[in-house]
């Protein structure tokens, strides 16, 4: 090996994506990583996605939907291999104060090209999702707010819920064969794949012009910093420092041996902040410990869980950023002792049936991994540094739903042909804009859940 068009320092699903975009394109590629490809947070998703994103503009709405097109024309092509399903998000309330809050959210979405919003105040009128497959299934959202409807489509939910907003070009899939249908496809394209760390990046006249691999020298006039959590370090590579940050995000897989979660479930978010009914005895345990005092405060909304495997699984896969906070990237991750216990409980609030685990809870299955990410969680993907260096990046957990969708970006970037009118929104250069960057503060809404 010594030289190729493009090298990539990164073999998660943007690598991957990436490769597959670029070697369509003609490119020769090395994808780079100490690891074996798709072995560090790509591994650890969560597999959902969606095209449901808050504004101001309609760019990220805009790129989840051209992803979500790339995503159903590889599922159609290969027999639907990577398990695309279309079940939706469903965003439930019990507190009557929020259904304007669900009610302004579907408006807003619909206005940015996620889809119509219908309201179903009656029983009658609304369509349930397919349990599997994608094709035949509405976009925009469905807002229920006829009890009955909840209680015949969605059993599990808790009586007191008032309202759901069904957000419904929305699902999972199977993230590692995505993965790995991508990386086949630039392998037989020619792409290569090298085990083993990135050193440096060599610039001649501010152009890249080699990649120094374990002391190997590689030449190039590309080099793609896709290396998710080590992105930061990576830009350094090529004397940039990127605008961006890390959050630890965990998620628990558990037996629900008591069939609590219906097999054919959306994924059921809580979309209520609440305060975790502790008792006095545990009240007085968590207030005595500095590192999880947090606790006992008003948490946020966005406790989520899915039925996960294939037909007869029992398992769930629960999530809940309560306490996403800026930190180093530790691998691997820190242990997370009450993780599980008050993602449960938060998810008790629209389940309740899921407190019968607090009494004979089940044995879960922590993982997870970190979110880079930029102020505003809008990715990274075009050049930046010296000519010949690009980024595609900061996809804050995201990078399932995204990686097509933004690789399609980076290879025009590459290549040199036209982008999307949305790419400009993910352009790194967008921070040069003075005006761009005063409008970061008043960014309320990242999307995040």
């Amino acid at each position: 090996m010594t030289g190729y068009d493009v090298v990539i320092c990164g073999a998660g699903i943007a690598g991957v994506a990436a490769a597959a975009a670029l070697t369509a394109h003609g490119a020769s590629v090395l994808l780079v990583d100490e690891r074996p490809p798709l072995s560090l947070t790509s591994d650890a998703s969560s597999e959902c996605y969606r095209n449901w994103w808050p504004g101001p503009d309609d760019a990220m709405v805009a790129l989840m939907n051209r992803n979500i097109d790339l995503l159903e024309a590889l599922a159609r092509e290969t027999s639907n291999a990577i398990a695309l399903n279309r079940r939706g998000y469903l965003y439930v309330t019990t507190d009557p104060a929020r259904v304007d809050f669900l009610r302004h959210a579907g408006e807003a979405a619909a206005a940015l090209g996620a889809g119509p919003l219908r309201i179903h105040a009656n029983p009658g009128t609304y369509t349930p999702a397919i349990a599997h497959g994608f094709d035949g299934q509405p976009d925009g959202a469905d807002l229920i707010l006829d009890r009955a409807t909840l209680r015949r489509f969605f059993p599990c939910i808790a009586d007191t819920a008032v309202a759901a907003l069904h957000a419904r070009r929305c699902g999972w899939l199977s993230a590692q064969q995505l993965g790995m249908t991508l990386l086949e496809r630039a392998r037989m394209r020619g792409a290569r794949f090298l085990r083993g760390r990135a050193e440096t990046v060599e610039i001649a006249d501010g152009q890249v012009s080699a990649v120094h691999i374990d002391g190997q020298r590689i030449t190039t006039g590309a080099f793609v910093n896709a290396a998710g959590p080590y992105l930061k370090r990576v830009g350094r590579m090529v004397g940039v420092e990127l605008p961006v940050f890390s959050e630890r995000h965990l998620n628990a897989a558990f037996e629900d041996y008591l069939g609590v979660i219906p097999r054919d479930a959306p994924l059921l978010i809580c979309a209520d902040p609440q305060t975790l009914p502790w008792t006095s005895e545990e009240r007085a345990l968590i207030a005595d410990d500095p590192e999880v005092h947090h606790l006992l405060e008003t948490l946020p909304a966005g406790a989520h869980c899915r039925p996960e495997g294939a037909e007869g699984s029992a398992w769930v896969i629960a999530l809940w950023a309560y306490d996403a906070a800026p930190v180093e990237e530790v691998f691997p991750l820190p242990p997370a002792p009450y993780f599980f216990e008050v993602t449960l409980r938060g998810l008790t609030r629209i389940i309740p049936a899921l407190e019968a685990y607090a009494h004979r809870p089940p044995r879960p299955s922590i993982d997870g991994g970190y979110y880079t990410k930029t102020h505003e969680n809008r990715p990274l993907i075009g050049p930046i540094g010296p000519r010949g260096s690009f980024v595609m990046g900061a996809f804050s957990g995201y990078g399932i739903m995204a990686a097509c969708g933004a690789a399609e970006i980076l290879a025009a970037h590459v290549s040199g042909t036209a982008t999307p009118a949305y790419a400009a929104a993910f352009h790194p250069a967008r921070y040069d804009d003075p005006a761009y960057r005063a409008r970061l503060d008043a960014w309320i809404d990242s999307g995040q859940l």
